[in-house]
């Protein structure tokens, strides 16, 4: 949500910089790729018991800094010092075993594993006899689960927990080694407000035993509210650094993007049509139930609620995913039976998921792959795949979306997140969609990119397109929907038309607090 930097007097006081020596030190870094500088001689402190946000665009290089940091990659140029002396990170159990330890936005786990063995995967306890030491691995989990105040079973699997729990076991994990530097790349992505409360007390908790904590967020009241210094990236460069007490929000826009942002939600009125989805009473055995309304052509619907409302899962209904277990879903006055997603998309209804990582993209696989990869029957000829049909059709929508990549060839994997969204949209917009479902569209991508992803939005409705957009935002929502409906517990708690839009209404429907 859009924040307000808070006033001097609203801020604890932090001492100089300059009288204080900083855990790690980032000298002249530059990182090169295959005609790509994607960093350019950057320097960056971090002291002990402070948080220092990296705040940026994506593809400003902030990635790419963390993978110097995790060991990952080696620099071309630069050093790094550690308590004042060089230091080499050779790999990733080098940077670990120096004290450097990261918790990323989409860390990988793995569903199989139980909670313990997630968290001590690479690491585990041994007994004197050389085997694991399981009783030690559970006792352990057990102890860093209550340290973040939380009561997950240590021996429970990690495919039966939520987002926002498995979320905590990534967190339990980083912990789990001697780290005094701690860096967390969007931590808050997946989680609630009370659940990011609970996070930032464990951030004080990490400050006050003197770690040095690296804070990545493209949510500025977040930043704001831990962080007590910033460096700005933008292009692969530092452009700017500071304490942030001393610094408005809209100074960190302007290093941010070159240029004032001044319309975040671009919003373009569109004469609303006729009703292209209707949905009525539809239910699922444990998601949701009695959902009915209707979508209009070029009209974009927001859907509000708290985490667990149950809105991806209706939305991932509609898709196919998931079978109602009664109502009915009508498209352009034709009944439709989704049993699958392919249903789904024969009939023009498409699905931008949340977790475009997981589930909206094959990471390994080039982009134009995965641009054609809905439309294949467009892209082949009797049976075969034609490549130059793949990469006409990707470039015309790469084009369409401003997608920047060196070429359409390499895999989506090495793209920025703003990007690896244009390409989720570009892959459905190329089947021609007459409903689309943005779940999440701008999450954990940068402001400039929220910007022309909204833009973008706001074009699609122009030219007719009906659109579902989920989001957790309030400005987002407030900023972007013709109309929104609200859940809460599974149940349409209300909707609202665009004149009756406000931030305390809908707060109010989705906490049942009337």
């Amino acid at each position: 949500m859009n924040a307000v930097a808070p006033t001097a007097d609203q801020r604890p006081e932090v001492p100089p910089l300059a009288a204080e020596t900083p855990i790690l030190e980032m000298r002249g870094i530059s990182q090169i790729f295959p005609g790509v500088k994607a960093l350019d001689g950057v320097s960056i402190k971090l002291y002990p018991g402070q948080v220092t946000a990296l705040i940026g665009e994506n593809g400003a290089g902030k990635s790419t800094l963390v993978k110097i940091l995790t060991g990952i990659y080696r620099p071309n140029e630069g050093e790094i010092l550690i308590d004042g002396v060089p230091t080499t990170f050779s790999s990733a159990q080098a940077a670990i075993d120096a004290g450097v330890t990261a918790i990323h936005q989409e860390t990988v786990l793995f569903d199989e594993l139980s909670v313990a063995e997630n968290i001590f995967l690479g690491h585990a306890p041994r007994t004197r006899f050389g085997t694991i030491d399981w009783r030690q691995i559970n006792s352990g989990a057990k102890a860093l689960m209550l340290q973040l105040e939380s009561e997950i079973d240590p021996t429970i699997r990690l495919r039966d927990l939520s987002i926002a729990q498995r979320h905590l076991v990534a967190i339990a994990r980083a912990l789990s080694v001697e780290a005094r530097i701690v860096i967390m790349d969007e931590p808050t992505a997946a989680l609630s407000r009370k659940e990011i409360d609970d996070l930032f007390r464990i951030v004080e908790g990490l400050k006050r035993q003197g770690k040095a904590i690296l804070f990545i967020s493209h949510k500025f009241d977040e930043v704001y509210e831990i962080a007590e210094n910033f460096v700005v990236f933008r292009d692969g460069r530092a452009v700017g650094h500071g304490r942030l007490k001393e610094t408005p929000q809209d100074e960190i826009v302007r290093l941010m993007v070159g240029r004032d942002v001044k319309d975040v939600f671009p919003k373009v009125e569109v004469k609303i049509g006729a009703p292209v989805l209707r949905v009525e009473n539809y239910c699922h055995p444990t998601e949701f139930r009695d959902i009915s309304f209707e979508l209009r052509r070029g009209e974009i619907l927001g859907l509000y609620g708290l985490i667990g409302a149950g809105r991806s899962e209706l939305c991932q209904s509609l898709f196919g995913m998931t079978r109602p277990s009664s109502g009915r879903l009508v498209l352009d006055g034709t009944p439709l039976d989704l049993r699958f997603s392919g249903d789904a998309i024969r009939a023009g209804i498409v699905y931008v998921p949340e977790e475009r990582g997981r589930h909206g993209l094959a990471l390994p696989m080039p982009i134009f792959q995965n641009m054609s990869l809905p439309s294949l029957g467009k892209t082949s000829r009797a049976g075969f795949l034609k490549a130059a049909n793949e990469l006409s059709l990707a470039r015309k929508y790469a084009e369409r979306l401003d997608l920047r990549a060196a070429a359409l060839s390499v895999p989506v994997g090495t793209l920025s997140g703003g990007n690896q969204q244009k390409v989720v949209i570009g892959k459905w917009l190329a089947t021609q969609p007459k409903v689309i479902i943005l779940d999440e569209p701008t999450k954990g991508i940068d402001i400039g990119s929220k910007a022309a992803v909204h833009a973008f939005i706001s074009e699609l409705a122009a030219e007719g397109l009906s659109i579902i957009m989920v989001s957790s935002e309030l400005p987002e929502i407030l900023g972007m929907s013709d109309r929104v409906m609200v859940m809460r517990e599974g149940l349409a708690a209300g909707m609202f038309e665009r004149d009756a839009l406000s931030a305390e209404a809908l707060v109010r429907a989705a906490t049942g607090n009337q």
